[in-house]
């Protein structure tokens, strides 16, 4: 039978599934593990603030109506359910603002599936921290490479959405990990998690970022979980889902890269290349951001000063950011703000009442976004270009390439901490808070991930 095949052998998913069990046991470098434990902070910072927000209150209200056997948590709440269901919900809450992490090569948010998979099924199976951080990274390197290995921009260009295609694969790959299944067991998880990779691009025209919170991060934590969690309970699959007869590659691109797959594992670390937010709104706006705030302090601009600001932007970017009707993604309401409050607070990045306010609108009819061809560059995919026109007819701009949390640009522990504390402090207080950061700087030494998460993240 199919199934019943060596695992040993050197076809694709098996040379993917042997790695995938060798990294459970993998030591990674130690700048890998620095940056994997500031991943899992900023994700679960992302979860517990999302917890507030309108899409994490109705995820968590209706969890809390459909029951489920006690087996993870749900963060910032007294609710313990399946780990299915801990997983939709926690990546709902993860991507529930705009303040989790992105890989700028794909442009996925591998951390709002990947970390709330790990932390389901790392609870639901008492596993230890290491063994949590090891998965994480594993997620990340399966999430991106599948989007390497179908194109993303090819993914993109036929109306699908990317960022739900990574975050299926990429939840499967840390909740197999954790679930310690072995050669075959890996087999067939991937092919549960191929069987429920989907997803379209017509997130982008949400007004509420709450089906955009269920693309991108709940329904590819649910789906990676399901699949572990299907295989641990006897399920079996199929042996070669992606290089047998009418494989998941060829399925989803027109020109597939298989090899892109397992290219440089063990040597190249996704979870390193990711860029945590200094601003929580959508990626595309951190280096304009970045720039405007920089032009703001130099030349003590204020919207008495300033007449006009262009901002230019990767082409791809305008479609999702230059008139959004979500204020977290709006650019134009965002640069407006920054000029005229000289920040852009959690609180103001979200709120409609502060976007309709009058000396913002103001300032927003002078925001003109503008796709630049020029700024189409692989080795720069999210900078941005400020531009702005003084009304004692000088023009000031600055060009930021890598934003802060880039990893050309990035950020130091303390930086991630005090994001964190900035996000957690208003749910859980400051003393869990400070709990909190403390336990996942040192995850390495957690005994249990359900014992840390129940102790200080829980309700």
């Amino acid at each position: 039978m199919q199934a019943e095949r060596s695992s040993g052998a050197d076809d694709l998913t098996g040379r993917l599934a042997a790695y995938m069990v060798a990294s459970r046991d993998r030591v990674l470098p130690d700048d890998v593990l620095r940056d994997a434990k500031h991943r899992i902070l900023d994700s679960v910072a992302a979860i517990v603030s999302g917890s507030a927000l309108r899409p994490g209150v109705m995820a968590i209200r209706f969890i809390r109506s459909q029951g489920g056997v006690p087996e993870a948590s749900v963060l910032a709440s007294d609710i313990r359910t399946s780990a299915i269901n801990a997983a939709l919900v926690n990546g709902m809450l993860a991507h529930a603002d705009e303040s989790d992490d992105f890989e700028p090569i794909t442009k996925a948010h591998p951390g709002s599936s990947v970390v709330p998979a790990a932390l389901a099924m790392a609870e639901k199976d008492h596993r230890p921290g290491s063994e949590m951080i090891r998965a994480v990274a594993l997620g990340y390197d399966v999430g991106c490479r599948f989007l390497l290995a179908l194109g993303p921009d090819h993914v993109r260009g036929t109306h699908r959405g990317a960022e739900a295609y990574g975050a299926a694969m990429g939840a499967m790959a840390a909740a197999a990990s954790l679930a310690r299944l072995d050669d075959r067991g890996m087999r067939h998880a991937i092919s549960y998690g191929a069987q429920q990779v989907s997803g379209l691009w017509s997130w982008v025209e949400d007004h509420d970022h709450i089906e955009k919170a269920f693309d991108f991060s709940g329904m590819g934590a649910r789906n990676g979980v399901t699949a572990a969690v299907f295989v641990q309970a006897g399920f079996t699959g199929v042996h070669d889902v992606l290089g047998g007869r009418h494989n998941l590659l060829q399925a989803l691109s027109a020109q597939p890269m298989p090899e892109a797959m397992v290219a440089d594992l063990g040597s190249r670390y996704f979870i390193t290349e990711s860029c945590i937010k200094t601003f929580t709104v959508g990626f595309p706006n951190q280096s304009p951001l970045d720039a405007l705030l920089k032009l703001r302090r130099e030349h003590d601009l204020s919207p008495a000063t300033v007449d006009r600001i262009v901002v230019r932007l990767p082409e791809d970017a305008i479609g999702i950011v230059g008139r959004s009707p979500m204020p977290d993604v709006n650019c134009p309401y965002l640069i407006a703000t920054a000029l005229v409050d000289g920040a852009v607070s959690f609180a103001n990045s979200h709120s409609r009442e502060h976007m309709d306010e009058p000396r913002i609108r103001s300032v927003m009819e002078r925001v003109t976004v503008i796709g630049d061809p020029k700024l189409n560059d692989p080795a720069a995919p999210r900078g941005g270009i400020v531009e702005v026109l003084l009304k004692d007819g000088r023009t000031v701009s600055r060009h930021t390439r890598f934003p802060p949390g880039a990893k050309e640009n990035p950020l130091d522990t303390e930086a991630v901490n005090a994001k964190a504390r900035d996000l957690m402090g208003p749910v859980l207080g400051a003393e869990r808070t400070e709990a909190a950061i403390r336990q996942f700087n040192e995850l390495e030494g957690v005994g249990d991930v359900g014992e840390l998460v129940r102790s200080v993240l829980a309700a």
